[in-house]
């Protein structure tokens, strides 16, 4: 091999269903086979090893897998043989169609078997993504442009005037939970700067380098996906459920605030597996406050096996507009200094004795 110099060809791909899978597609090299189908069947062409970058090892799997040419991809190599009957491709060639494939074509030099590719004529075969032609943009660009989530709402805590028996009610304030919406893509890539992959089926990575707007993108073909702008911002999106699964210990730092919006229910199972002193441990630090509000309906506590212990480093006040009903085999109270009752109505107490001293 190589003695007498090398063979070198370009040709068209016409089959990749390899039966040994190893890679390997049937090419029609310009030069070497005729364009006639008839005379040359696509399954008479030799198969044609695909040649792998040396940071892959192509061996007992390590490495990337030598996939990804399909059918009308125009590639270029070389034969290993003087009998043109060994060919190893080395990589594939861009150009700009003229026409598209015509199915079970009695030419040859196309995907005359399935027709897919090429999709477009008179268009670079460079990915639309790393084009950025504003005329003729790729349809999940302007699909993520038309699917973002806008005006979702946040908790919004109103007003409450506390009121302390016989003393002026103390505001306790607002907390304003203004709208957020989903960030808009920051994608403006201009060529040759955006170096994309695209699969068959839809998936896309990006690697972005444009000037002031450098992007990291990947997206699955039903959307669900990543994107991290040029500050660093991260906007990711999944279109279904969401599964994290962590073997030990998690431990997240948000330097900032943290706004969650559920539009279904929110459960939190802590000590699952009844383990030693997994508690469930909430601090809130100076300054600030545990604000809970049920626009319509109850707040339900309750302990199966267990005591509720409230202490306060100030006052506990109840406010109930209605009601306050409570129930007790005993009830036990200990006042240091005063008990005051101001009842606008009946005061009644009732047991089998009741004792004053």
């Amino acid at each position: 091999m190589g003695k007498n110099g090398f063979q070198w060809f370009v040709g068209v791909v016409e089959d990749r269903q390899d039966p040994q899978k190893l890679g390997r597609v049937r090419v029609r090299c310009l030069g070497y086979h005729t364009e006639n189908h008839g005379d040359l069947p696509t399954s008479d062409l030799p198969w044609a090893h695909p040649m792998n970058p040396i940071t892959s090892a192509t061996v007992s799997g390590v490495g990337q897998t030598p996939l990804g040419v399909v059918e009308g991809a125009w590639v270029v190599g070389f034969f290993q043989d003087t009998d043109s009957q060994m060919p190893v491709i080395m990589g594939t060639l861009p150009g700009v169609p003229s026409s598209l494939p015509t199915k079970d074509s009695a030419k040859g030099f196309q995907d005359r078997v399935n027709a897919n590719y090429p999709k477009y004529v008179d268009e670079p075969d460079v990915n639309r993504l790393a084009v950025n032609n504003t005329d003729n943009p790729h349809p999940t660009l302007t699909l993520r442009r038309a699917d973002r989530e806008k005006n979702i709402g946040r908790a919004d805590f109103n007003a409450v005037d506390i009121q302390v028996a016989n003393s002026e009610p103390v505001a306790l304030p607002a907390d304003d939970g203004t709208n957020f919406s989903e960030p808009e893509t920051t994608y403006n890539a201009q060529y040759p700067h955006n170096h994309v992959y695209e699969t068959e089926a839809g998936h896309i990575k990006e690697y972005d380098d444009t000037p002031n707007s450098e992007r990291i993108h990947e997206r699955h073909s039903t959307g669900t996906g990543y994107e991290i702008n040029e500050f660093g911002d991260k906007v990711k999106r999944v279109k279904r459920d969401n599964y994290e699964i962590i073997s030990n210990d998690h431990f997240a730092h948000i330097k900032g605030n943290h706004s969650t919006t559920t539009d279904g229910g929110v459960r939190v199972f802590v000590n699952a597996n009844a383990g030693f002193r997994s508690h469930y441990t909430i601090e809130v630090g100076n300054n600030a406050n545990v604000n809970i509000q049920v626009n319509k309906g109850n707040v339900n506590v309750n302990t199966a096996d267990g005591d509720i212990n409230l202490k306060s480093g100030k006052d506990i006040v109840m406010d109930a507009t209605q009601g306050i009903f409570m129930r007790a085999n005993s009830f036990n109270a200990e006042i240091d200094t005063t008990w005051s009752e101001r009842v606008s109505g009946t005061n009644t107490k009732t047991g089998k004795t009741i004792k004053l001293n």
